[in-house]
């Protein structure tokens, strides 16, 4: 009897047991995708924002700043249904601040190497173009 029924049933059985962790699976990898773009997409969210803020409300500082990039961070989280904590949000925004402020200044320190300092006590001579620096003899 147990043999007739693992015949007739046995494929079956199996068959519901494989789509089974098929569907599980499929659903643990939908959220895993869903967590990372979401993380993805407050990231970019986060950051058009500070660089929004930082554009626009040159008038305003440090706290007032702050208020309008979360408020506009919630806004926009908000339209693509993406749930996220005042403070998630908060940490989020200082991140891409501090990444903001690192590229200015690491572009600001650039820019400071590149020039060239002028002595206006020196005579500068100009051949094919290019400015020489003379020696300074003292």
């Amino acid at each position: 009897m147990f043999q007739q029924f693992i015949s007739e049933y046995g494929t079956t059985i199996l068959y519901t047991i494989l789509t089974a962790i098929a569907g599980y699976i499929g659903i643990v990898l939908k959220n895993l995708c869903k967590k990372y773009l979401n993380d993805k997409t407050k990231k970019a969210v986060a950051k058009s924002c500070v660089q929004f803020v930082e554009q626009v409300y040159k008038d305003l500082h440090g706290p007032e700043k702050l208020e309008v990039a979360l408020s506009a961070a919630k806004e926009m989280l908000a339209e693509k249904g993406i749930e996220c904590t005042e403070l998630e949000m908060r940490v989020l925004i200082e991140a891409a601040l501090a990444s903001f402020n690192d590229a200015f200044h690491s572009e600001d320190d650039e820019n400071k190497e590149e020039e060239i300092e002028f002595d206006p006590a020196a005579e500068y001579e100009i051949t094919d173009g290019e400015n020489e620096v003379p020696e300074t003899t003292e």
